[in-house]
């Protein structure tokens, strides 16, 4: 009957949290909040949730997204709050919109990551992120479960650049020294992730950080190859629903107790 997307994100120690874990707290979450899913047929029925493009365990995020399919209508700010408190403090529910358009995963292109190297110079990452840049192929290995796989990095990446710590997002405060990364990569098979830039890095200009890189993806959306920024995936449905008709049925709907 009616589509919510949501925003959500994970925080501080709730970036540890794996998708699985997630989605057994939101399973748990929609229960609390009585909200009325719509469910799977089957000898197994279980609730109509789409998970799109999650974050890797031990990264943080502020940009998740998902679906629900409910029954009856309900109205999206209220079901976003009720979600948000029925979850741990970390795993947040910023944003709930009704789905007016097809395709919410295909939007998801692209994704903005920073990078916060504790006890690296500045200096010495801006070197690294210009080798980075300069070279044609970067070749980084991962461990599959067929086993170790090579691959090139490199046309992924829509841009690195070290940017100001002053300006950074990312939840792990220091006062050691610190470089911040910011990174836009697109969403290609296979998948490069941020731990795969961080190799590459290692690769061409030597650069390894004394400890592990806090992550903290900051969007993901469409890419907009002319300028390279990405855009926001639930803009579209905002759009749809500020364009669609009032009916008295519609007002009813907004205004269901949840």
């Amino acid at each position: 009957m009616q589509r919510i997307r949501l925003r959500y994100t994970k925080r501080g120690r709730l970036r540890f949290t794996s998708h699985r874990d997630f989605q057994r707290a939101f399973e748990r979450a929609l229960r609390r909040a009585e909200v009325p899913m719509a469910y799977s047929a089957g000898f197994t029925p279980h609730p109509k949730v789409s998970y799109a493009n999650a974050a890797p365990t031990g990264t943080g995020s502020e940009a998740e997204y998902l679906e629900i399919a409910l029954t009856e209508a309900r109205d999206p700010d209220k079901l976003r709050e009720l979600l948000d408190e029925s979850l741990p403090a970390g795993l947040d529910v910023i944003e709930a919109v009704e789905a007016h358009t097809s395709g919410l995963a295909d939007r998801l292109t692209a994704s903005v990551w920073e990078l916060r190297l504790n006890g690296v110079d500045p200096t010495d990452a801006e070197r690294a992120v210009a080798a980075f840049n300069e070279a044609g192929t970067v070749e980084v290995q991962r461990m599959t479960k067929n086993g170790v796989r090579t691959f090139d990095a490199r046309p992924a990446v829509v841009s690195l650049e070290s940017v100001d710590t002053h300006s950074s997002h990312a939840d792990r405060p220091t006062d050691q020294p610190c470089a911040i990364l910011r990174l836009v990569v697109r969403h290609v098979t296979p998948a490069v992730r941020p731990d795969d830039v961080l190799s590459g890095l290692r690769a061409v200009a030597d650069l390894a950080p004394p400890v592990p890189a806090a992550v903290t993806r900051l969007a993901q959306g469409l890419l907009d190859e002319e300028t390279g920024t990405v855009t926001d995936p639930l803009a579209p449905d905002r759009e749809a629903a500020a364009t669609e008709p009032v009916t008295a049925g519609a007002t009813a709907a907004a205004t269901a107790p949840a």
